[in-house]
């Protein structure tokens, strides 16, 4: 599982297991180290029917609703997106998508790969990444 984080808006990126297995209800978990600290980052299947997301403890932790995953996972929908209101700060935005993979094959990042990525959408029409 992918993370960026830009400004207000998260965005995970989900490889084919990685969707199999939330849509299955199982958790994903992924860490970062830093040299004095551990950021967590977890996408749960959540009880009810709506999004949630908190942030305590460098633990960011998604929840999205199994129906919401299910559907997703078995379409050619390439995301789910979820805005929440912030008090003093505008909206947070969460995008979590397919991982497509590359149309120039060997631009990826040294530690990235395409191995278990979806067929990108636009790979017929000749297009770069």
């Amino acid at each position: 599982m992918k993370l960026r984080i830009r400004q207000n808006t998260i965005r995970l990126r989900l490889k084919r297991g990685e969707v199999d297995q939330i849509a299955s209800g199982k958790s994903i978990v992924e860490e970062t180290h830093f040299p004095d600290s551990v950021l967590t980052y977890r996408l749960d299947v959540s009880d009810d029917d709506k999004f949630s997301t908190s942030f305590n403890d460098n633990k960011l932790v998604i929840g999205v609703p199994l129906s919401e995953l299910t559907q997703w996972a078995k379409t050619d929908r390439v995301s789910m997106v979820a805005e929440y209101a912030l008090a003093n700060s505008g909206t947070l935005s969460l995008l979590i998508e397919k991982d497509f993979s590359c149309l120039a094959p060997g631009h990826h990042r040294p530690d990235e790969d395409d191995e278990d990525t979806f067929p990108h959408p636009d790979a017929r029409s000749g297009n770069g990444c």
